[in-house]
């Protein structure tokens, strides 16, 4: 199974510990936020699988966290964590866009199953892909760069890996510039005006040594 990651945003020191202990004995990578403010930086902008999200935060709110984390990346899985189990609570909620709700106190056997179904219906389930094959060479994306088979190697950016690793996970299907941008750049273009992977080009490394 290939490993998912995680993102915590626990305000609450022993909880979100006591989670990602679990999800990590269960084979899961984790990213912890302690506030609001972080988990809404790492919630837009990080690399994970699945985003495990409680209500009441320091600096923003979960529900602000979900609502401009399920706006910028509509298919990410996002399972919230609370204390607040009223039904108005849950029903905004899942009305945000949260695939599921676990009021607390819950066993980690409940929280775990739940996490399990979650990644298995969820459209965006990038494969952990380390190696592309080339016609001329090799990308290693564990190690960030490129090796053709004249010896020559090209350092990628972690931006490059990203895209690659995206696009290498989804083959047979175009793809399009907004999905570019939601899923690598963690844009939404519905909201920002950007013209980043118009202007992306390749250079060559004749160009990238005239530059410096």
């Amino acid at each position: 199974m290939d490993q998912k990651r995680i993102l915590v945003v626990e305000d609450d020191s022993a909880i979100r510990q006591g989670i990602v202990d679990a999800l990590q004995f269960a084979g899961y990578e984790t990213l912890q936020a302690p506030n609001g403010n972080d988990g809404m930086t790492q919630a837009l902008r990080g690399t994970f699988d699945l985003l495990l999200l409680d209500l009441i935060l320091p600096g923003h709110s979960g529900f602000e966290i979900l609502k401009a984390a399920r706006e910028a990346r509509p298919t990410l899985p996002i399972i919230i964590l609370t204390a607040r189990g009223e039904e108005a609570d849950r029903v905004q909620g899942l009305r945000l866009g949260a695939d599921d709700y676990v009021v607390k106190p819950f066993s980690v056997r409940e929280l775990l199953a739940r996490v399990e179904a979650v990644l298995r219906r969820s459209p965006e389930r990038p494969s952990n892909v380390s190696k592309i094959k080339l016609l001329n060479g090799l990308v290693d994306l564990a190690r960030r760069e490129v090796r053709h088979d004249n010896g020559q190697r090209c350092e990628l950016s972690e931006r490059e890996v990203e895209l690659l690793r995206y696009l290498a996970a989804h083959p047979g299907r175009a793809i399009s510039r907004e999905e570019i941008l939601m899923r690598v750049w963690r844009l939404n273009p519905k909201r920002m005006e950007t013209r980043t992977i118009d202007n992306a080009h390749c250079q060559s490394p004749r160009e990238v040594a005239r530059r410096r």
